[in-house]
């Protein structure tokens, strides 16, 4: 094969995936569509049965043209979520006119690089609009932007499934006058990053946010005897890195390439799946609609006897809501005193929540609602 002929080729295969970005986005226009007609009847914006016959017959097409099932299923379940998730911020957005408005000031952990942007622009990029970031160099400073109404929303990192819950965060949510109004899952690929040609017996420090250590706190051990500097950010981690040879940061790839380093160990974290949940706060409750799929968050303190918690959270039972999360963190100030906060699949809307909530508070000392708000864990239908 000559260079002129490949170049043909790779000539054809772009004008492919221009093709292809033309029809997807043709593809998005017409889910709009649909959605008016969903609103109009009051239909839930997921239709899991039409997607799983939709699947169906798509891998039973692609496999006469040769193409594996596997593949069109990964590819189709993408464009599914991109339609169901863009359905559903402009069902908000049309619900919640007054309160989304063409600017987003938005305030994040970190600067450029940092695991916080990278999920601010993954979650309003299905919100159209001005983005405005507003780096941060605390979780507080966050919510004191939001608070103060310097910033319409504020991003917080509240789990990952390698290190678990972020309590800073939650403790925050104790007392910060803010309510949950989004949440959005971004995945985590930590990277070892250092300066160009820096070897890995070399480095003799690491610069990382908390987080990203105890998520790869298996390998950090496998180093050996070798300093360790935490940071008040990933982006402030690779700044320090890309200012002192030898020394490392850990951050994602692309975040690392930025600043000028490169990658000298990828796939750092305990699991292979590594993903962090960030919640999206603002001074004022949305409205969510009940065609989409909703989570309620609250805080609730029991009372001080036997039985009191399982008493609370048997209400959830009786009333068929499903507890999804529950997590207890310690008063400030109140020794062996401890809140509790739950997340529900649950829309406040819903008489029979609104029934629970108040059943709640017999059972409870206080009982604060953090925020009702779309959830956007959608679960894949299964289809092979």
């Amino acid at each position: 094969m000559t260079q002129n002929t490949l170049d043909a080729l790779r000539h054809d295969i772009n004008e492919i995936d221009s093709e292809l970005l033309i029809l997807l986005a043709k593809r998005r226009r017409i889910s709009h569509g649909v959605l008016e007609y969903k609103i109009a009847n009051n239909k839930p914006i997921r239709d899991e049965a039409r997607e799983q016959a939709l699947l169906e017959k798509l891998i039973r097409y692609g496999k006469s043209l040769g193409l594996d099932a596997f593949y069109i299923n990964s590819v189709f379940q993408t464009i599914l979520e991109d339609s169901v998730l863009n359905q559903q911020a402009m069902l908000q957005k049309n619900l919640n006119p007054d309160a989304v408005g063409d600017t987003h000031r938005v305030a994040y952990l970190g600067g450029q690089g940092s695991y916080s942007q990278l999920a601010c622009h993954k979650y309003f990029s299905r919100r159209p609009g001005k983005l405005v970031e507003m780096g941060c160099q605390s979780f507080e400073q966050i919510t004191e932007q939001v608070e103060k109404g310097q910033a319409d929303f504020g991003i917080l990192p509240i789990e990952n499934t390698s290190s678990g819950s972020i309590n800073e965060v939650f403790d925050l949510l104790q007392h910060a006058q803010v309510s949950i109004v989004g949440e959005v899952t971004h995945t985590v690929e930590h990277c070892l990053l250092a300066l160009p040609d820096t070897e890995l017996q070399a480095i003799d420090k690491i610069y990382a946010h908390p987080q990203p250590f105890a998520q790869c706190s298996r390998f950090i051990q496998g180093l050996g005897d070798i300093q360790h500097e935490t940071c008040d950010s990933t982006s402030s981690a690779l700044k320090e890195a890309a200012e002192h040879p030898n020394s490392a940061a850990i951050g994602s790839a692309q975040a690392g390439k930025n600043m000028g380093l490169e990658v000298v160990k990828s796939g750092l974290a305990n699991q292979t799946e590594n993903h962090s949940r960030f919640i999206v706060v603002a001074r004022k409750a949305l409205q969510v609609s009940t065609q989409i799929p909703t989570k309620t968050s609250l805080i609730m303190a029991t009372k001080q006897q036997v039985g009191s918690l399982a008493d609370a959270l048997m209400v959830f039972k009786q009333h068929n809501i499903n507890m999804v999360k529950l997590e207890s963190r310690p008063v400030p100030g109140n020794p062996w005193e401890e809140v509790f906060y739950v997340d529900l699949l649950a829309n406040i809307a819903d008489s029979q929540v609104q029934a629970a909530l108040e059943e709640l508070k017999d059972h409870t000392q206080f009982v604060r609602l953090l925020g009702c708000y779309q959830s956007e864990s959608l679960q894949a239908v299964d289809v092979l």
